[in-house]
């Protein structure tokens, strides 16, 4: 218990100190942002800040902060400490970052702004692998929320039910302008995803000794005996470090009045999110009392779990408030998946999205994909959780490239001596992450523990290393312009 009310302390904390360090760090200014200057009342559409608050937290909160949390709390309250100091250091960070960048290149994609600061070759890399993320993640958040309403609903409203209806919603949330849809729905709900939130919680603490909350361990309690490194740090990624929201952040870029808006926007739709992810693994643990009984509950499925939770600690009317909210948290962020995925393949293809005619002509192809990816994920036993795999793998590699760039963008700019440490450190330690858990994985190269710790590693190092090597020359640069002044 008295690590779970510090780590939320600690969140608080990190809004309002690393918060502003790192904005401090980029400077915002009073310069026109694509809302203001831009407009087209499709997708750069100007939104008061609450708003666009609420709208970035329910587009980055997907099925990751609740799903991946109790799956993450199968290795023990060591997941709090991730949760915690991955957001504040890394996630929130990057949130905020790549949400800045976008708003200072017209509300540019991930994509565009890695072919800026890191050449053609990693913009097409990017087009590439952040389409292909997008699609699978809005397909993680049509299985999820359909199996959820499936446990909540008559028979004849299966799960195949409700997944047609979810991507019947899906078109009409990645055609129609943001401010008609998503801008009038996502406040309503961001509201419903806080108060389940703060009734699942509160529902475990005032249990009267019913559930019990762990302590902070470094242990691996993980019954399988899998190793914390690097799975861990991949398995929570939406509530801790996520690639995804880098894909979700230049959305809200198009909408935000002023650049001073973005550290509520963007860090602080981030540490709600990680609230949210603390919640649901302090909950996971105190419900099931070991990890062991967590894993095996979680082995017939993660919705399952949500709904046994929600059920017993508040009940059966508490109980689908909770499901209720656990749904839309994903399908929040499944439609703006494909709107990001239609805005970079337009971005790509310099295609007009004013017109509604070009919106369809890449809407409709990536919903049939999606829905492909769908119908195979319930047709296998397990579908979900092999495209949950590759999600995830490829979400904390698009984190570690949107850090990089967002280092390249600081070194270039050289607004604050020391600013690019910022960004470096974390997309070192994502690095890390990243190239071991594809070198160890099942789904990846399946090599030994020892081969994928040296070469992680030595990965990190050599990224970090050029960075410094960068960043000692851009010192010196500076340092004979001054010189030459004086």
């Amino acid at each position: 218990m008295i690590s779970l009310l510090i780590s939320l302390a600690v969140l608080c904390l990190g809004f309002f100190a690393y918060g502003k360090v790192t904005e401090k760090v980029f400077s915002p200014d009073d310069r026109q942002t694509p809302a203001m200057a831009i407009n087209d009342g499709v997708d750069c559409v100007p939104m008061k800040m609450w708003k666009a608050f609420l709208v970035q937290l329910l587009n980055i909160a997907g099925t990751g902060p609740i799903f991946g949390a109790l799956m993450g709390a199968v290795f023990g309250p060591v997941v709090f400490l991730w949760i915690v100091i991955g957001s504040i250091m890394g996630g929130a960070v990057h949130d905020y970052m790549s949400g800045m960048i976008s708003s200072r290149h017209g509300g540019a994609s991930i994509a565009e702004l890695s072919g800026t600061y890191l050449g053609k070759f990693i913009k097409w890399v990017m087009r590439i692998f952040s389409v292909v993320l997008l699609v699978l993640c809005g397909t993680v958040f049509v299985t999820s929320p359909a199996g959820l309403l499936d446990k909540l609903t008559p028979g004849w409203m299966n799960g195949t039910f409700w997944s047609i209806v979810i991507l019947l919603y899906y078109v009409l949330a990645t055609l129609l302008p943001i401010d008609k849809l998503i801008g009038r729905l996502y406040p309503v709900f961001g509201v419903l995803l806080i108060v389940m939130a703060v009734t699942v919680i509160g529902g475990i603490i005032f249990s009267g000794g019913k559930y019990t909350i762990p302590e902070i361990s470094l242990k691996d309690l993980h019954p399988e005996g899998t190793p914390v490194w690097p799975y861990m740090f991949v398995t929570v990624a939406c509530g801790a470090v996520s690639g995804f929201h880098a894909t979700q952040s230049p959305m809200m870029a198009k909408c935000i009045k002023t650049e001073k808006a973005g550290r509520t926007v963007f860090y602080g739709a981030m540490i709600v999110e990680s609230v949210i992810a603390l919640v649901w693994a302090a909950a996971g643990v105190a419900f099931y009392g070991t990890t062991e009984l967590l894993n095996q509950a979680l082995s017939s499925g993660a919705s399952n779990v949500v709904y046994e939770i929600s059920t017993g600690v508040l009940g059966t009317f508490g109980g689908i408030l909770a499901v209720v909210g656990v749904v839309v948290c994903p399908i929040t962020s499944g439609d703006t998946a494909f709107r990001s995925a239609r805005l970079i393949i337009a971005e790509t293809f310099r295609s007009d999205q004013k017109k509604i005619k070009n919106r369809l002509l890449i809407t409709i192809p990536l919903l049939v994909i999606g829905g492909f990816l769908t119908w195979f994920s319930m047709k296998n036993n397990n579908g979900f959780q092999i495209i949950w795999r590759y999600f995830s793998w490829s979400n904390q590699t698009l984190a570690m490239i949107a850090l990089w760039v967002s280092t390249a963008y600081l070194l270039e700019k050289g607004k604050y001596r020391f600013g690019p440490f910022i960004t470096a450190l974390p997309a070192a330690f994502m690095t890390a992450v990243s190239v071991t858990y594809i070198l160890m994985a099942k789904e990846g190269f399946h090599l030994a523990m020892n081969v994928g710790y040296i070469v992680g590693g030595a990965s990190a190092a050599l990224a970090f290393s050029a960075f410094m090597v960068f960043f000692i020359r851009k010192q010196v640069e500076r340092k004979k312009l001054r010189l030459q002044k004086t």
